[in-house]
């Protein structure tokens, strides 16, 4: 998350305004919600899957 901040913590209010209306006119209104549900959706199985690596018991080599 730190470095998602990070790259995020570089742009100001203006360069976020220009992606967003760049977004709309790529993708239209009615798409964002559902490009932005699928991205969530995304995030939170790769989040899980990383969780679950951790957890998980490593190997021992012999």
């Amino acid at each position: 998350m730190n470095y998602f901040l990070y790259i995020i913590g570089g742009l100001g209010p203006t360069e976020l305004i220009i992606i967003l209306v760049i977004l709309l006119v790529l993708f239209g209104g009615s798409r964002l919600p559902s490009l932005a549900k699928g991205l969530g959706e995304s995030v939170r199985s790769f989040k899980k899957g990383i969780a679950e690596e951790v957890d998980e018991p490593k190997d021992q080599k012999k």
